[in-house]
């Protein structure tokens, strides 16, 4: 029987592809926003609206929609609401049978908040650029946010830290690296590409680069803490070596690339990992694909 999945922001550019892996897998996608003013409610062709992620009774509002839209799957994407459907992954399964991909909420908090990463990272011997909670650096951050949203560089200017890191500014090539972990926590794929446009925060140009020192590295980490489903985590090559700075616990926007170059991850999601069974054959990674973006209209 063909399974109901459930994927947020159906305004991103994470939506074009997952409907696409959706649909290629025999299976029904749902969109969701929290406005139906979105290309992926189109897409998909079945579409939740949700309420926003402050919303106080968002874990009631959701519980209802999955039930009624009869939702068996739900792929997370949206970070302000990881720690919400990571603390009812539980009760969702036992509950109703619905199976949310998501790592344990102890996961997700250390990796929404850029602080706790960098202490993650220093304590576990991977290499990662200078991090305070004081203006010791030129490079602002907020503590938790995603893509380049609030990121600033200040030479001279003081400023309030509350809610703000401070990093060591890097320079290099830039790189992502698709992961898609097993029950077991157990990497299936690790795929590293090069970020050689990015518009917005967000990769429109990029290529599969086999790099061991990467992928050596992302299984150190892997094996540091448990990981579930889709993560995408972050690195520079600088001058001193590769250096990691975020870990995205969700699936990405431009994961599309590392899916290309392997094969359909909701296949393995829904086969393979939610019923906790072992991958019986991987596929070659396509080293060398390159993803080119574009805008596509929708009429209506």
């Amino acid at each position: 029987m063909n399974k109901k999945i459930l994927i947020e922001a159906a305004g991103s550019p994470v939506v074009n592809w997952l409907v696409k892996a959706i649909k290629d897998n025999g299976d029904i996608p749902v969109a969701s926003d929290i406005t139906g003013e979105s290309a992926g409610k189109f897409l998909a062709g079945e579409f939740v609206k949700v309420p926003p992620h402050n919303d106080p009774d968002l874990r009631r509002f959701l519980e209802h929609i999955l039930v009624a839209a009869k939702i068996d799957i739900v792929i997370p994407a949206l970070d302000e609401t990881l720690p919400l459907w990571a603390a009812q992954k539980e009760y969702l399964a036992c509950k109703y049978g619905i199976k949310v991909v998501i790592s344990e909420k102890e996961t997700i908090d250390i990796f929404l908040d850029k602080y706790l990463t960098y202490l993650f990272f220093t304590e576990n011997q991977i290499p990662t650029p200078q991090v305070s909670l004081r203006q010791e650096y030129p490079l602002i951050k907020p503590r938790t946010g995603r893509g380049g949203k609030g990121v600033r560089v200040i030479e001279e200017e003081k400023i309030s830290m509350e809610g703000l890191i401070s990093q060591e500014f890097l320079s290099g090539q830039e790189y992502t690296v698709d992961c898609l972990i097993d029950h077991k926590g157990r990497p299936v794929y690790i795929v590293p590409r090069k970020r050689l446009k990015v518009t917005e925060g967000k990769s429109v140009h990029g290529i599969v680069t086999r790099h061991e020192e990467i992928i050596d590295l992302v299984e150190q980490v892997c094996k540091a803490i448990r990981f579930f489903g889709p993560i995408n985590i972050q690195c520079f090559a600088t001058e001193k070596g590769i250096m990691f700075t975020e870990i995205n616990p969700r699936i990405g926007g431009g994961m599309a690339l590392g899916l290309a170059a392997t094969e359909n991850w909701i296949t393995l999601i829904e086969k393979y990992l939610l019923p906790g069974k072992e991958i019986e054959e991987k596929k070659e990674i396509k080293y060398g694909l390159r993803m080119y973006r574009y805008y596509e209209e929708i009429f209506v």
